[in-house]
């Protein structure tokens, strides 16, 4: 696979995962744009040995995790308001933008897991990304997803 076709085919995704880690968009796309650079430097010696989303999945987490490592803070916990839309999206988008805020209150790891998860990502795949089991990945999953779904409630989403 070429670097463009990589770059077109998991930007967003890249980009998604970016956000539940900072959850702000300028950083997300910084991180992502980071990403990328290291992605077409280290292209050449991608050698199969997992798929290229997994590599790219490892590339995008260590990215950020380095990021959030060098500030040493907790990812903000508010979402730019960027919303061009009817009303029937708007109410789409605020449970979108509280989503992601509840993510980025989340541990470091859960963040990633859920973020994979909603990325449609396999738990075999987040397992090796993460470096875990499959098994754990799948507790992980679920007690995150009770976890969100608890805070929807209590918010009245």
């Amino acid at each position: 696979m070429n670097f463009e076709t990589i770059y077109n085919t998991y930007w967003q995704k890249v980009f998604r995962l970016c956000m539940g880690y900072v959850n702000d968009t300028d950083s997300a796309k910084d991180l992502t744009q980071e990403t990328f650079i290291k992605i077409w430097q280290q292209l050449p010696k991608f050698r199969n040995e997992s798929s290229i989303g997994t590599w790219i999945f490892r590339i995008a987490s260590n990215t950020c995790l380095r990021q959030i490592q060098k500030e040493n803070k907790m990812p903000k916990s508010e979402l730019p308001i960027e919303i061009n839309a009817d009303t029937s999206e708007v109410n789409i988008e605020n449970d979108l933008q509280f989503l992601y805020q509840c993510i980025s209150e989340l541990q470091e790891l859960d963040r990633i897991i859920i973020s994979l998860e909603l990325e449609d990502i396999n738990q075999k795949e987040i397992a090796k990304i993460v470096g875990i089991s499959e098994g754990n990945v799948r507790v992980k999953i679920h007690r995150i997803k009770e976890k969100l779904t608890l805070k929807f409630k209590n918010n009245g989403h």
